[in-house]
Order: structure tokens, then sequence, then C-alpha cells
């Protein structure tokens, strides 16, 4: 299965595992819950799910990687203790509590979380000395004689031996006590994400045109040579740096982050049309509605590749202008709810008559109290990049807000309240126009296609994609785009026709 699904697969397993009775008894017995392993080629996303997956369940994560590991730090050190058996005293081996065992304790000390994920990858790579407490692991739960906490599920990794020397394979026996799920490199599970993580659109676009180019992994006689997801995602984020410190990504640096020289410079040269079809075609210009006959012409005769490139550009545009305004859209929704408690705060101080509910001193409560929330959640490590950036923009905001009600000597409740309305207000017209600018570069865009590419294949790739970012989707289920309706129920029905065929004929 691909990464997406392995996640899904993943997340049922933990709700499962967690689901707990009247009286509060696991309705899966513990001795029932299996470890889950997963076995996948290196760099498809593996390790990065599990992060993703304990913020979306709110719950902890501790991660190892067992290679690290020695016999000792695994199972704990042995020491001698005096047992007494049948009115006799003996020396008895014991061990100390394993540093693994001990770092799921001081998380759970840490951030409160009682329940959560031990994620120990490279599982099937360990020395010899340690492959029995591996399997003892996978089949008891415990490293040497210290059980996992309860409440805490474990997740193992590994490679196919194709990909590492180090591989051991595990028995019947243990396989027989793990939840195994093959995971397979596939792009379009994996565009569903970068979509999402803001994934630069060259790398989005080239690997429309190249989808083979997503995963290689290929010996040669000077050794590995390989792309991947993480490669691709890593390389991405280089290249927006650079974009900002206006440095060049050539082969050179291509090849630092996907280690397969074919398609390192295959990318390089990709990138640099990229740019220069970026200047070219007047991405922006188009955006805006100005739309060059002469540029429709010229996009007329370009080859397959470079058109894609340019249906790239407009909806790598699109996607950051749909981006920008869900985000403000979750921070003004944020803002209005802690505007609400403060007015409400307010009005009992009017009620009650209390001279002590300042208006400064309302504000400076509930910003106090956001704080908390976001150290909390910090702390406990479920803090996704979305949701921080709206708890800072709030924070910010309230504080703004404050220094407005001191400067213009607000300190009466009633002043305060209608001055914060006028403030907010500031903030939904803000909003509305980053709404309608995300409209019309929408509307403009469809303009565009219409003119330079009719009802053709190309309409079909802008609509697929569309379909495929999870910031266009959630856009478009709250603006009413007419011709995104039209096309989109068209695209449908040709891939009901087109099923409908194969189906036909494979009969």
């Amino acid at each position: 299965m691909n990464i997406k699904r392995a996640k899904e697969e993943i997340k049922n397993s933990i709700e499962a595992y967690l689901l707990k009775d009247e009286e509060g008894e696991y309705v899966i017995p513990e001795i029932r819950q299996r470890p889950v392993l997963l076995l996948g080629a290196p760099g498809i996303g593996k390790t990065q799910i599990m992060e993703q997956i304990a913020k979306e369940c709110r719950i902890g994560l501790v991660s190892y990687t067992i290679t690290h590991h020695t016999r000792q730090s695994a199972i704990g050190l042995p020491f001698i203790s005096e047992k007494e058996f049948d009115g006799r005293l003996y020396s008895v081996t014991e061990y100390t509590m394993s540093e693994i065992v001990a770092s799921v304790y001081e998380k759970i000390e840490e951030t409160g979380q009682r329940e959560g994920i031990l994620f120990i990858d490279e599982i099937n790579c360990v020395s010899e000395t340690l492959a029995p407490a591996m399997l003892q692991f996978l089949q008891c739960k415990t490293f040497g004689n210290h059980a996992i906490p309860r409440g805490w599920l474990i997740v193992a990794a590994g490679n196919p031996p194709e990909y590492n020397k180090s591989v051991r394979e595990f028995d019947v026996v243990t396989m027989d006590r793990v939840k195994k799920i093959q995971v397979e490199p596939e792009y379009q599970a994996w565009k569903e994400y970068a979509y999402r993580e803001n994934i630069h659109g060259a790398v989005i676009s080239y690997l429309n045109t190249k989808p083979g180019n997503f995963y290689q992994m290929e010996t040669t006689v000077d050794g590995k040579i390989f792309a991947t997801p993480r490669g691709w995602e890593d390389l991405s984020r280089l290249i927006t740096v650079y974009e900002t410190l206006k440095k060049k990504v050539d082969r050179e640096v291509v090849i630092q982050y996907i280690q397969h020289p074919r398609i390192a410079k295959d990318f390089a040269n990709y990138l640099e049309l990229y740019y220069m079809y970026q200047a070219d075609y007047q991405v922006e210009q188009v955006l805006q509605g100005k739309i060059d006959g002469l540029l429709l012409k010229k996009l007329s005769h370009a080859s397959f590749d470079e058109r894609l490139s340019v249906i790239g550009l407009l909806l790598e545009r699109l996607s950051t202008s749909f981006r920008k305004e869900q985000e403000m859209e979750a921070y003004v929704e944020r803002l209005y709810q802690q505007l609400k408690r403060i007015k409400k705060h307010l009005e009992e101080s009017i009620v009650l008559e209390e001279a002590a509910a300042a208006p400064g001193k309302a504000l400076t409560q509930e910003i106090s109290l956001i704080e908390q929330e976001l150290e909390n959640k910090k702390k406990a490590e479920i803090l996704g990049r979305e949701e921080k950036a709206t708890l800072v923009r709030t924070i910010n905001t309230l504080e703004a807000y404050r220094s407005v009600l001191c400067t213009e000597k607000a300190e009466d409740a009633e002043t305060a309240i209608e001055r914060l309305q006028e403030l907010f207000l500031e903030e939904t017209e803000k909003l509305e126009a980053c709404q309608k600018k995300s409209e019309d570069r929408l509307e403009n865009v469809f303009d565009f296609m219409e003119a330079a590419f009719g009802e053709s294949q190309e309409m079909v790739i802008f609509m697929t994609e569309l379909n495929a970012n999870v910031y266009s989707v959630k856009f478009l289920q709250e603006y009413e785009c007419e011709r995104y309706y039209r096309y989109n129920k068209q695209l449908l029905f040709e891939e009901a026709n087109r099923d409908l065929l194969e189906r036909i004929n494979s009969l």
C-alpha cells in the first residue's frame, strides 16, 4: 500500500487499541495489541508520518533508531541484588531500566501524555547481540525486565533486504505477533502531501511530467544511486530559501539531494526552464487578468512539457493564494472567539460595576491564556505549523489592541468594547479582500486556460491538479466557481466513460 493508506491504517489501529469500555479497560487487551511493523524502501516517509500521526491523534511520541544502541542501552545494565527464597538469601542478576523505556516515562512526565507511540526505526538492522532483545520486544513489549508503559503502542519500521545488507529476517513466530504493513512509494499519494506542505511548484510540475523519477533506487558499479521522496522534499525547502537569498540551484546543488546523476541533471535543466517560463509567460500578469495575445500564440506552438510547466506555475500561485486566505480565515475565527470572551468579561464587569476588570487587564489575561496554550501544546509536541501561526498571530493582534486601548485611554468597558469591535471589523475586511483576490485570480486563470487551450487535455490536467490540492479543494467548497463545477463534471463524466470502456475491454 502507499504511504497515505499506511498512515490511515496506523491511525485506525491507534483508535482501536486505545478504545476503552465503560469500566476504563482497553477493549482490545494489551496482549492482543499487535505492534505495527512498517516495511518499505528508505526515504518514502515512514519516519515522518509518525510525527504527523502523533500530532493528529494528540498523543505522545518517542522515536529511536535502534542501530544507534548497544545491548546495554536497550536492555539496561546488570546488577546483583539479594532475594530470599525458602528462607535462604540468593544473589540474583537484575537489570537497570532500559534507556528506551525510561525515555517513555520521561516523555509522560514532560508532556502529561499518558498514551502514545514508541517508534523504533531500522528494527531489522540490529546487531547480532541485540537481535534476541528485539524479538522479545516485539513479542512481549518489554526491554529486558521492563515493560512499555500501559497505553503506549509500538510501531517499528524496517527496510527490505535489497536496500540494506544488515537486514535480518524475523522468524514466523515473531511475524505472527505483529501487524505487518508493506509500504510502496507512490507519487499520487505523495502529491497530496506535497500540496499541503507547500512543496515547491517546480518539483511538483516536474514530477507530474516524469512521475517515474519520483522514486528510483539503482545499483551500479559505483554503488547505489537514488532519488527519494525525502530528497525531493528537502531539495524543495532549499530551492525556496535559495530564491529568497537570490542564489542559483544548479546541477551540482541538485545532486546533493537527488543522488541519481541522470535525474539530477534532468531536474536542474527543467528548473532553469521553469524560471525562464515564469518570466516569458508573465504569470503575475495572467493572475491579474492581463492576457497577451502574442503569448497565447507562443504557447499554442510550445512543447507539451512547456505547457505543463506554465500550468504548474499558475497552480503554484493559486495554491499560495488559497493557503494564505485559509490561514487568515483560521486566524480571524480564532481572534473572534477570543474577543467574544473578552467582551463577555467586560459586559459582566459593567453589570457588577467592577472597576478591577479594566479592558487592558482583560486583554492581558486573555493573552496569557493563549500563551499558556501555545506552551502546553509545544511541550506535548502536538502543535502543528498552521495552528502555531494562528496562535502567534492572535497573540500579536491582541497585544496591538491592548496598546491601542492604552494609547487612546479607553479605560471604561463600554468604550473598549466599541473600539475592539471597530478594530476587529478591519480584520474581517482584510479577510474579505484576501478572499476576493483569490476568487479573481482563479477566474483570471480560467480565462487564460480557456483562451490558451480550450477544452483540451491541458484543461483536464489543470482540473485534476486543482482536485489534488487540499487548499484549492477547501477554497472551492466555499466559493461557487461556475467553470470549475462545469469542467469538473465533464472530467468526472470522461473518467466514468474511460473506466467503463476499460471494464468492457477486460471482459
